[in-house]
């Protein structure tokens, strides 16, 4: 798996039992350069410690494998709303772990959770929705050629839903480990507004070497929301890395959410994500 989805995982878990809960975030926009407006999120702690962090929302998974989904019922969506009042943070959007192990590719219980996923969000005012391609999902073989019958059917399947997503105000945001150009036909081939990338920089620059702020210009206003990591390091450790993503995103227009997928170097997770936030905060400042 990319790096802390099993942490993620876990954590979500916990929010579905009314313990913490995982960001709001708006589909992407561009606006005019210098103009770009950044919320900070995280998809690595619940709502009273995004509240501790000073962060503006979390981002929440939709549950284990089931043919129901955790997301789907109305008890747990409740109890979202609660502690969103609570905290006065929104959900920026949700996020689709159990694809890496269920690929939306060919798993048979994949379009009827985009269907619930899309309905959840609508409820709780989530505007983006993440469709993970990692692990038994990888769109890429293990000499890294795309798997042309796996992007076929996962094409197919998104087109089928994004009609319901435009009416339900979501953008289905594709992450992977694809260049910008592969992505990018993927895009044309799906052709919906409603259907975008989700861009983890870490996922695409680090583990796949792919030149990050090249595709963050190629992709201009196909970016719905984006995810910063930096393996077991703070973001700030890698300074020379970062400043000319956001660099690159800053240029695009983009005004939308970062979501932090971060680690916890310190053991202190509310400390460790308020630097990472503040770091992102002065890259966009």
């Amino acid at each position: 798996m990319p790096m802390n989805r099993r942490l993620f995982l876990g954590q979500t878990a916990a929010a579905m039992t009314g313990g913490t809960l995982l960001p709001h975030l708006g589909a992407a926009e561009v606006v005019a350069p210098g103009k770009s407006s950044i919320r900070i999120g995280a998809c690595v702690c619940g709502l009273p410690q995004a509240r501790a962090a000073g962060l503006d929302g979390v981002e929440v998974g939709v549950g284990n494998a089931a043919d129901r989904l955790q997301i789907a019922d109305e008890n747990v969506r409740q109890r979202y709303k609660e502690q969103m009042r609570e905290t006065g943070l929104p959900i920026s959007s949700l996020i689709m772990v159990l694809l890496n192990a269920c690929p939306l590719a060919s798993d048979p219980r994949a379009p009827a959770w985009l269907e619930q996923s899309i309905d959840a969000a609508r409820d709780l005012g989530a505007r983006v929705i993440l469709l993970a391609f990692f692990s038994q999902g990888d769109l890429l073989d293990s000499a890294d050629k795309v798997k042309e019958s796996d992007v076929d059917e996962a094409v197919r399947r998104i087109k089928a839903v994004a009609p319901r997503a435009k009416d339900a105000g979501v953008i289905l945001g594709i992450e992977n480990y694809l260049n910008g150009e592969q992505n990018a036909r993927i895009l044309d081939r799906i052709n919906h507004e409603s259907v975008q990338l989700y861009y983890d920089v870490f996922n695409t620059g680090t583990t796949k070497h792919h030149n990050v702020p090249a595709d963050i210009r190629l992709l201009k206003g196909r970016i719905a929301q984006f995810h910063f990591k930096n393996g077991p390091k703070y973001l700030d450790d890698d300074a020379a890395k970062f400043e000319p993503i956001a660099a690159a995103i800053k240029e695009t227009g983009y005004q939308g959410w970062i979501v932090l997928e971060t680690s916890s170097p310190s053991k202190d997770a509310v400390a460790d994500v308020r630097r990472n936030a503040d770091y992102v905060r002065k890259l966009f400042a």
